[in-house]
């Protein structure tokens, strides 16, 4: 599998963490603001294979307030082939400027355990 697939999956893993929150990109993008990534890092452990079945845990590891940071472990078959994050900066969609992070979102944050 080629390594960039795993920003990807980050990807994935941000937007259903949103989504089992009760919450989605698409609603927070339609409000003007989004989450662009300013930084991103993969430690690649263990190659991951054609047709591998991958599980990928998501955790909101930071909260800003116009910045956050998601962490990502990737596992194959219970054991752990990478790790990652990824740091987001909130911002106006029709500037581009940084802005604060929605209410919604902040809320959605203090529900993590």
């Amino acid at each position: 599998m080629n390594n960039a697939n795993y920003l990807s999956y980050f990807e994935v893993g941000r937007v259903e963490w949103m989504r089992a929150k009760g919450r989605s990109y698409k609603e927070m993008e339609r409000g003007g603001r989004g989450l662009v990534v300013v930084e991103a890092l993969a430690r690649y452990r263990r190659p991951a294979f054609f047709d591998d079945e991958l599980t990928l845990h998501t955790e909101l590891a930071e909260l800003g307030k116009v910045s956050l940071r998601f962490d990502y472990e990737v596992f194959r078959d219970g054991e752990e082939i990478a790790t990652g994050y990824t740091r987001h900066a909130c911002v106006d969609l029709s500037t581009g400027k940084p802005v604060r992070m929605p209410e919604e979102l902040l809320h959605l944050a203090s529900d993590e355990p």
